[in-house]
């Protein structure tokens, strides 16, 4: 759920209330205390790194996507852009992954934020790395490779799907033995 200009801009004014706050050494407003409330002060270290790491994140897949916009555009105004050409297409697709790649790594780090549950954390991360591996493929130049690193990409790709599917089994079978939430 997207926040709107509103939402946003009152959430930005109850975090300056509150860093100014703590800055002249006065009661922080009641909302924080709901926020804190039975956190160790490490949990709300970790918050605050994933939310610094989230914010990272959007900057740099806002300055990807913006590059990867630019580039299409230009290679259309310059008549270029010719999906039959393999290094049109592999780099067009190659920053399309680079986007989604960055995408999937912030939506995880918003679930790892909101679950404590490590299967969540291994499978977003053999996820990316799936991401990564898959546009390592479609980047990599065949007639320029040799067959050990095909092989080798192959095996890491492979590998990474073995797993996923290890880690997806067990967690249907952690899910059959939960009793259902009343």
């Amino acid at each position: 759920m997207a926040l709107t200009s509103g939402q946003f801009d009152a959430v930005s004014r109850r975090g300056v209330q509150c860093l100014i706050s703590l800055i002249e050494g006065r009661p922080v407003p009641p909302f924080w205390n709901k926020l804190t409330v039975g956190k160790s002060a490490y949990d709300l270290f970790e918050g605050l790194v994933m939310l610094l790491l989230t914010l990272v994140i959007v900057v740099i897949v806002g300055f990807a996507t913006w590059h990867l916009i630019i580039s299409v555009v230009v290679l259309i105004l310059k008549s270029q852009l010719d999906p039959g050409d393999p290094t049109i297409f592999q780099g067009v697709f190659g920053m399309f992954f680079t986007v989604v790649i960055g995408l999937e790594f912030k939506r995880s780090l918003l679930v790892v934020s909101g679950n404590r549950d490590s299967v969540v954390r291994v499978r977003s991360i053999i996820l990316i790395g799936m991401l990564a591996t898959v546009r390592k493929f479609i980047v990599l130049d065949l007639a320029s490779v040799d067959a050990p690193e095909l092989l080798a990409v192959a095996g890491a790709i492979l590998a990474l799907g073995i797993i996923y599917w290890l880690v997806r089994d067990q967690d249907r079978k952690t899910a059959a033995v939960k009793p259902p939430a009343a």
